[in-house]
Order: C-alpha cells, then sequence, then structure tokens
C-alpha cells in the first residue's frame, strides 16, 4: 500500500474528527489507540489535530483498532435527504393504517412502523411466527392476546413479546395509536407488502 495522502481537506478533517470522536466514545486516551493501533501517541495526536496529513497505511490500523471498516471511517458526508416521508398503507380489512418509518425495510433486521389501530368489529385470529416483536402505545389502548391471556396496554405502556406465541393486538375502546419494531418475520405477517 502506498503512502497516498488523503486528498480532500473536507474529508482529511472529517477523517481526524471522526478518528478523535470514535477514540473519545471508546473512553481511550491517545495512548490506548495508539497501542491497538501500533504507532506512536504523539504522531496519532497530529493526525488528530491536524498537525500531520492522515495517510492511508495509517487508516487501515487506526479503523481496525476503533472497530470499523474503512469506508466507514472514510466516508463523506452524504447530502441525502434524511426525513423519511411515510406513506399511509391501509390494512385489507380496514382495521389499521401503517406508516413504515425505516427507510430500507427490514433490510438492517427491523422494520420501525408507526400504525394507527382500530377497534375491529370482529377479534382476529391470533397468530403465531418466528421472531421477536415490541410496541409501544402513543395513545389509546392496545388489546394484545398473548396465548391465554388478555393484556391492555396503555398510553405510555410498552409491550415486547415472542411471537411464537399465538398473539394478536387490536385498539381498546376506539383508536389507538402504537409505534412498533418487527423483526424480518413479524414484517412479512403483520405489514403491508
Amino acid at each position: 500500500m502506498t503512502q497516498e495522502d488523503v486528498s480532500s481537506p473536507d474529508l482529511d478533517t472529517l477523517v481526524r474528527d471522526r478518528i478523535r470522536s470514535l477514540r473519545l466514545a471508546r473512553g481511550w486516551t491517545l495512548d490506548s489507540l495508539a497501542r491497538r493501533c501500533d504507532m506512536s501517541a504523539s504522531t496519532l495526536s497530529r493526525i488528530e489535530t491536524g498537525g500531520r496529513r492522515v495517510a492511508l497505511d495509517q487508516l487501515v490500523p487506526i479503523a481496525r483498532a476503533l472497530d470499523i471498516t474503512l469506508d466507514q471511517l472514510v466516508e463523506p458526508i452524504g447530502d441525502e435527504d434524511v426525513v423519511i416521508r411515510p406513506e399511509a398503507h391501509t390494512s385489507g380489512d380496514g382495521d389499521s393504517i401503517t406508516w413504515l418509518l425505516s427507510r430500507d425495510r427490514a433490510e438492517a433486521g427491523v422494520v420501525v412502523a408507526k400504525m394507527r389501530l382500530h377497534q375491529p368489529t370482529t377479534w382476529p385470529e391470533p397468530r403465531v411466527h418466528p421472531g421477536h416483536e415490541w410496541f409501544t402505545v402513543l395513545s389509546g389502548s392496545v388489546r394484545l392476546t398473548l396465548g391465554e391471556r388478555i393484556i391492555y396496554v396503555e398510553t405510555g405502556e410498552a409491550a415486547e413479546f415472542s411471537t411464537m406465541i399465538p398473539h394478536a393486538f387490536v385498539a381498546h375502546g376506539g383508536t389507538a395509536d402504537i409505534l412498533t419494531i418487527f423483526d424480518r418475520e413479524g414484517e412479512r405477517a403483520h405489514l403491508p407488502r
């Protein structure tokens, strides 16, 4: 590997700031990080403060010591839109409306959604599927059927359970808004495609 410098001054500053921030977030001194990446503390200090240009052959051991990839260390700040503008999806039975709050559905292993639940005319049949679910009630009351139990989850409360237990949840006494986190299996079972 050559001793190329990180070329862009903006990228150079970004990398320096990331190195320092990640080191401090881990509670490490300059000496501690220097030992982990096999360089002197004075060299690392000059890299962090801008007294020395950051060379690619130094970034690899620094990234490894910080337990991140080189790509993560040098990734430029994107100008993509960070605001998610969810679209409402109504369930087939009309008992719920879902807004997906995760950009890439369960790509990271989970999907976050806001759901507005309506009290159904008939109670849904409890279902099972692999995985785990979690929700918190933002407003209203939710009737959670979990196996043989009926549990009422009120505003400000949360529920977390294995989805291998037969389960169903609906609004109780009107409308309820929940924030929920599903794993991939929960997404398949509960959310519109």
